[in-house]
């Protein structure tokens, strides 16, 4: 479950993000909320113009963003992101401590770490494949996702006790301070013990080229469209968890923070199964988009905060192993040589999405009730399914077939990805290459 820890570079980092990470949902947690309760009288709208613009950068800047961590070198990248970072987050606490922020300065604060989110992130993905081989890859990446689940299980309910009891704006700042893990973690990471990525030299049309690689594989296709659906209606959590905690429940920001820990320990738990796994398998997305789906459903009719407490466990679990196997699933399968590009695509899809998904979650919540907006959640995951199956009916030719010796004599059977055929391939490769090499 934890061997990419063997390596020493992904030590460091992996130390760094938890801080840096914790820092973060802190911040999220308390700008959430003073847009929420202190900057407008609980209008989820705002909430959502505010998630749209920390996360429209990421679908706007997507082709630069990916050319970025394919040409650059990623580590110099990454120290000049989280630099910027750091600098707003101060920015925006000083501003708050003093009593002068209003909302549209914290509209511009988003933005502005939502440009430097949308350039550090798919440098980061990609990063991880410097810093531990193929063969722990998936490891990585579910270990990357489960720091990024431990901090949001820490996070929100200490951002939420801090919130009561200093105000949000030392928050901001103690996510500044936090940002200094990371910059450390990057400086002591010995560049010579980095696993070398080809770099992309300059050209014409190697954004198009990134596009016609996606293109050219179907699997990709699906998996990025299931992320799609699901990161634009469903991932809307702050609006889920902050309207049905304070508008449908009746709580305060302890509540909030409490239910925003809550469902980070199911995401938790959906990480570190996903650790355990030796490879990423599309069957497991569309598995965990189904169960994302149901368990969003039945949570949309909580009877009460603690129902809906106990469904949120099941909802982070589904979600990140929906999400955290299509990572997985995207980096391993996918060229190295494109491997930024397509990054930054898989990104701009799942957070993207962001701006076009919040607002109209917002305004069901504020017009229809946060239960509706919840349900929109439930119907995301259920039709990312359904796409899903038909392709694997469609375009995989998938079949019910008689197997004896199985639980109910019946088992799937459909052709394989073109992934799939390459991995075979490079399987028969190496054993044709032994036997030769043991026959001489």
């Amino acid at each position: 479950m934890f061997r990419s820890l063997r390596v020493a570079n992904y030590r460091l980092w992996f130390a760094g993000a938890l801080v840096s990470n914790t820092g973060a949902w802190m911040q999220r947690t308390a700008q959430d909320w003073i847009v929420l309760t202190e900057l407008t009288d609980n209008d989820a709208a705002a909430l959502g113009i505010t998630m749209a613009l920390q996360f429209g950068p990421l679908l706007l800047l997507m082709p630069v963003a990916g050319l970025i961590a394919d040409r650059f070198d990623r580590k110099r990248v990454l120290a000049w992101t989280q630099g910027a970072q750091l600098a707003l987050a101060l920015g925006l606490g000083i501003l708050v401590v003093t009593g002068v922020a209003t909302l549209p300065i914290v509209y511009a604060f988003a933005l502005g770490l939502g440009i430097a989110t949308a350039i550090d992130a798919p440098v980061r993905q990609s990063f991880v494949s410097e810093l531990v081989g193929d063969a722990d890859l998936p490891n990585a990446v579910a270990l990357n996702s489960m720091s990024f689940q431990g901090a949001r299980l820490v996070g929100p309910a200490l951002a939420g006790v801090l919130v009561a009891l200093i105000g949000a704006g030392p928050v901001f700042l103690i996510n500044a301070a936090s940002f200094a893990g990371v910059l450390a973690s990057l400086f002591f990471i010995r560049r010579s013990r980095l696993i070398a990525a080809p770099k992309l030299e300059r050209g014409r049309g190697q954004i198009r080229e990134g596009l016609a690689y996606v293109r050219s594989r179907p699997d990709l296709v699906v998996v990025l469209t299931i992320v799609f659906i699901i990161g634009t209606f469903g991932f809307n959590f702050p609006i889920l968890v902050s309207t049905m905690s304070t508008v449908e429940f009746g709580g305060g920001s302890e509540q909030f923070g409490i239910l925003s820990s809550v469902i980070a320990i199911g995401s938790l738990v959906g990480s570190l199964l996903a650790a355990r796994r030796d490879r990423a398998r599309l069957g497991l997305v569309i598995v965990g988009a189904a169960a994302f789906g149901v368990t969003c459903a039945i949570g949309a009719f909580s009877p009460n905060l603690w129902f809906f407490g106990a469904l949120l466990l099941l909802v982070g679990a589904a979600g990140l192993t929906t999400m955290n196997t299509a990572n997985a699933y995207v980096q391993t399968t996918t060229d190295p040589a494109v491997r930024g590009r397509v990054m930054a695509l898989y990104l701009a899809l799942f957070a993207g999405g962001t701006p076009l998904g919040a607002p109209i979650v917002g305004w069901a919540a504020n017009e229809l009730g946060p239960r509706f907006a919840v349900g929109i959640a439930a119907a995301s995951g259920l039709v990312a399914a359904l796409v899903g199956v038909a392709w694997l009916v469609v375009g995989r030719g998938m079949r019910v077939a008689r197997q004896p010796g199985t639980r109910f004599g019946l088992a799937l059977s459909f052709a394989p990805t073109r992934a799939e055929e390459r991995e075979l391939a490079t399987q028969e490769i190496a054993i044709v290459e032994t036997t030769e090499r043991r026959t001489s």
